[in-house]
């Protein structure tokens, strides 16, 4: 039978652990969390073309590259998503690598790399003529659109119709015209839906017809797909147009070589040499529940991913969903047996872990998945940290943007947690930089643990 642990003990272990690291956190006025978020991208050229909503921002990039004298050499980013560190790194001269498991994350980066470096003053004139006019509307035929259990009946039928028309033409197209199009497609299909992304899932409005028995969500105005399809394509031309001044691209073609790797971190980083990076600067998906196979369900439907498709996607990604099982760590590489006992070895991780399981036997909790994602989750994280210390150069930085979590009224303390396992796997933590503000936790635990805000931190680690 399992110990009982109580919040109690767990909050005078967190007390514990802060005593520790208190030298450590800094309240940063610099980072808020606009800086920390996309919503710094919303209005920045080239990077506002794709709301990748989980995003950090190119500016909060720039600042943390100026503030540790990051300025040659190559910096690696294991989540890369939308490619945010990739761009902002090359940029300013410095070649960078990513890691990416989601396709949309791969589209999104290949047709910022063609706007960039392929693109001619005839594949510029063919996009504005689809800017400027509904070429797809005289196509005689429609390519169907790809879709999924969860995705079927998010547009209307109007919609549908345009967009299959928009996917035939499409194909007219030269190679690189077609990689644009079908990327400026993906950036207004949420817009155009009677969906709305929404962390765990997908939201739909009440016009869909899929909301029996919940609540109505009413999305408001749902734009018409040529103007919104029109108003992306004059958005991209305006952003790669020679003399718009705060572009990235047209002033100073991207200096540094962008490399990216496709698959999950935990079988790619394995692969790459050791003391190879100057700098890893990252945020790998929190431990929040949030659903990135579903949130982008609409986007990987279009980019072909099937229903096997989806489910593999859901397992090879960190665990930080309540539907993620087990993964074999030791299987995929045997030489994290060090990292699987730093995580074993973290006393408050393991109380946590202990207190979760405890509510699950009692049938307080939710979801019985939370337990086993956040273990998953925590292991996992271990053996990246255990493999981005193998690839650090020696006194490398490693920056980590994060949350910390709380469940059953058990606030989970990511930044502190994580920083004792960096720190038994080759790291010494310089800062936890804090942001002003905290976040708070869910209407739920608020409603039943009372309110309590959270950390949102910048971790920043040294290579030994």
């Amino acid at each position: 039978m399992q110990p009982h642990i109580s919040l109690s003990e767990i909050d005078d272990l967190d007390a514990q652990l802060f005593q520790r690291f208190q030298s450590k956190f800094v309240v940063q006025p610099a980072l808020s969390r606009l800086l920390v978020s996309f919503q710094a991208n919303k209005n920045r050229p080239i990077y506002r073309w794709y709301k990748f909503k989980e995003a950090f921002s190119a500016s909060l990039v720039e600042y943390l590259l100026h503030k540790y004298g990051i300025s040659a050499g190559r910096v690696l980013d294991p989540f890369a998503g939308s490619g945010t560190t990739l761009f902002a790194a090359s940029a300013m001269g410095i070649d960078a690598d990513g890691i990416e498991l989601l396709p949309i994350g791969h589209a999104i980066i290949k047709a910022k790399q063609i706007l960039d470096a392929g693109f001619t003053a005839d594949d510029v004139a063919r996009l504005r003529q689809w800017a400027d006019t509904p070429v797809w509307e005289h196509a005689q035929t429609r390519l169907p659109l790809p879709e999924l259990r969860i995705t079927r009946g998010a547009y209307p039928d109007s919609t549908k119709e345009a967009i299959e028309k928009y996917l035939a033409a499409c194909r007219h197209e030269p190679e690189r015209v077609q990689t644009v199009l079908r990327f400026a497609l993906l950036c207004v299909l949420e817009t155009i839906s009677y969906t709305r992304k929404d962390g765990q899932y997908l939201r739909w409005d009440y016009r869909s017809g899929r909301t029996q028995g919940k609540k109505l969500f009413d999305k408001g105005n749902i734009p018409d797909f040529a103007q919104a399809i029109s108003d992306k394509i004059n958005e991209i031309l305006t952003d790669i147009s020679p003399g718009h001044q705060s572009s990235l691209f047209p002033t100073e073609r991207l200096q540094g070589e962008i490399r990216l790797y496709d698959g999950s971190c935990l079988h790619i980083l394995p692969s790459l040499p050791e003391h190879t990076y100057d700098a890893i600067i990252t945020s790998p998906p929190y431990c929040n529940r949030y659903d990135y196979t579903r949130t982008y369900a609409l986007e990987l439907a279009l980019l072909g991913v099937d229903e096997k498709g989806l489910v593999r996607l859901r397992q090879e990604m960190l665990s930080c969903t309540v539907e993620n099982r087990d993964k074999d760590l030791l299987s995929i590489n045997p030489y994290w047996a060090n990292a699987l006992a730093a995580a074993d070895e973290q006393t408050l991780l393991q109380a946590i872990l202990t207190y979760l399981e405890d509510q699950k036997a009692r049938g307080e909790l939710n979801n019985n998945g939370i337990p086993r994602m956040v273990r998953g989750y925590f292991y996992e994280m271990a053996c990246v940290i255990a493999e981005c210390a193998r690839v650090l150069k020696p006194n490398a930085p490693l920056i980590m943007v994060n949350d910390n979590v709380r469940y059953a009224g058990a606030s989970i303390s990511v930044d502190m947690i994580l920083s004792d396992i960096a720190e038994k796997l080759g790291f010494r933590t310089e800062h936890i930089l804090v942001l002003p503000d905290g976040k708070g936790n869910s209407s739920q635990q608020m409603g039943e643990h009372g309110k309590k805000a959270l950390r949102k931190c910048v971790y920043v680690w040294k290579r030994v």
